[in-house]
């Protein structure tokens, strides 16, 4: 006997098809389509910010993104990927009552309002902190304040708290979230897409066909080692490095453009924008993908290039290592100089590339989104029966 379909709510500070956000918004899309095809019924509410840069809409929307129905609530204000939704009330008192709420982020006015009114209407709920658990580059001693007041009953009225990795379990567990209510669900890998480059890339930006590329896709932001792979290219003189990704405005384009002024890499240091869609005729023309982060709870662009058969190398602070075996991706420690001797090896050996091009592809058949989703739905119905047995014997007594 099949199981019931389930009524879910997501909450989330960004949805498609904004890419802006990064990879979150990805795994979302990911997830909720399988959801639906499941035919469980799947609402969402967030905000109109798409970007950074555009100011947010002030009307009010509803559209049908991977099935589910997303309601992009008036946003007025907003500071960065916060935005103020003052008709979030109303949204939720129109909406039919969810069997559970996803709560998707922290530290947002949309996440931390869903989760009050789970709380006072008895709704169960899981908490995705989305590797914001941890404060960290902004404003930490703020984000410290908040989160032992404003922010404190977001995780503590959770039923569950949903990471990506090991790692980013590990992060919410030191920082007070008991370990029993931690759920590693983890992230899928895209099916192994081959190589669907259109080869224009070396073209348009002018690259000879004997250099080496590296790519990084992803936010242009602190943390993410955007510095160790410049560092890569100054040593590296047969080299280009593409950068594919939105301004974050924490400082670090200002490092790229004085890269591209620079003698000593100017001419290979490239950014191109990303589209509304994966950048997956990108990945395929690259010599090496680097995801250097200072810290992610998993890395999606890493999973889209290792689909692609691009050779890899993420440090050993994303959480995407924990889900490459031996020979499928070079994880390296979060330090520069064993950044740049990874990257100089990958680029100077053929056959290594080759061996972590089949790996990658390897892991990506391994670790499907199906099977992610079979972890999170588990979630939502164990959640959802707890609940439920709780509320039984309350009436009871």
């Amino acid at each position: 006997m099949s199981e019931p379909r389930l009524r879910i709510l997501f909450a989330s500070p960004v949805w498609a098809p904004s890419r802006a956000f990064g990879g979150p918004v990805v795994a979302a899309g990911e997830l909720v389509r399988r959801l639906v095809a499941r035919g469980n019924e799947v609402d969402v509410v967030t905000t109109t910010i798409v970007d950074l840069h555009s100011r947010p809409a002030l009307r009010s929307s509803i559209g049908i993104v991977d099935g589910a129905t997303v309601r992009y609530l008036s946003t007025p204000l907003r500071y960065r990927w916060m935005g103020i939704t003052p008709t979030l009330p109303a949204a939720l008192a129109r909406l039919k009552r969810p069997e559970v709420v996803h709560v998707f982020g922290f530290r947002d006015p949309v996440t931390t309002g869903v989760a009050a009114w789970c709380r006072v209407a008895r709704v169960p709920y899981v908490f995705e902190p989305l590797g914001m658990f941890e404060p960290r580059l902004r404003k930490v001693a703020l984000k410290r304040a908040l989160d032992a007041t404003l922010y404190r009953g977001v995780a503590r009225g959770a039923a569950a708290v949903v990471v990506a990795s090991e790692r980013e379990a590990e992060t919410v567990v030191e920082a007070g979230v008991p370990a029993k209510k931690v759920r590693v669900r983890g992230n899928g890998f895209p099916e192994p897409f081959g190589s669907t480059a259109n080869h224009d890339l070396r073209s348009r930006l002018g690259i000879s066909p004997e250099a080496k590329v590296i790519l990084y896709v992803g936010r242009i932001a602190a943390g993410k080692g955007i510095e160790q792979l410049l560092d890569a290219t100054r040593e590296l003189r047969d080299a280009h490095l593409v950068i594919a990704g939105p301004d974050d405005r924490h400082g670090t384009s200002a490092l790229v453009r004085q890269a591209q002024r620079d003698a000593s890499t100017q001419g290979r240091v490239h950014t191109v924008p990303v589209t509304e869609e994966p950048p997956h005729d990108l990945y395929p023309q690259a010599d090496v993908f680097v995801l250097a982060s200072a810290g992610e709870s998993f890395g999606i662009v890493a999973a889209e290039a290792a689909a692609a058969g691009t050779p890899v190398i993420v440090s050993d602070r994303s959480g995407i290592a924990g889900f490459f075996r031996d020979g499928e991706a070079l994880v390296v420690p979060y330090e520069r100089e064993a950044v740049v001797e990874a990257v100089r090896r990958v680029l100077s050996d053929e056959q290594l590339r080759e061996r972590l091009g089949r790996g990658g592809v390897a892991a990506a058949r391994r670790t499907s989104w199906d099977h992610v989703t079979d972890v999170q739905e588990e979630i939502y119905r164990d959640v959802a029966a707890r609940t439920a047995v709780t509320k039984l014997s309350t009436d009871e007594s």
